[in-house]
C-alpha cells in the first residue's frame, strides 16, 4: 500500500476528502451549475424570494400533486 502526505497547510482551514476519480467525475457531472446574479436582475429575484417566504409563512401558498391540481 502506497502512503499520501498531504501537507497540514492545505488542511488548516477546510476538510479534504479521497475519492476515486470515476466517482468524483460521476459527482460532478451531475452537479446543478451556480448562477450569480448582479445588478437590478439579483435585486428583483431577491424581492420575489421574500415576497414568496412571507405568503408561504402566512400560509397563502397551495400544496399540489401535480400541475393538473392548479387548473383546479
Amino acid at each position: 500500500m502506497k502512503a499520501v502526505t498531504i501537507s497540514k497547510e492545505i488542511i488548516k482551514n477546510d476538510d479534504v476528502v479521497v475519492m476515486p476519480r470515476r466517482e468524483y467525475e460521476r459527482m460532478k457531472a451531475s452537479m446543478v451549475p451556480t448562477q450569480f446574479l448582479k445588478g437590478k436582475a439579483a435585486v428583483r429575484l431577491d424581492k420575489r424570494v421574500a415576497r414568496s417566504l412571507e405568503e408561504h409563512r402566512r400560509g397563502l401558498t397551495k400544496r399540489i400533486r401535480s400541475l393538473a391540481d392548479l387548473m383546479g
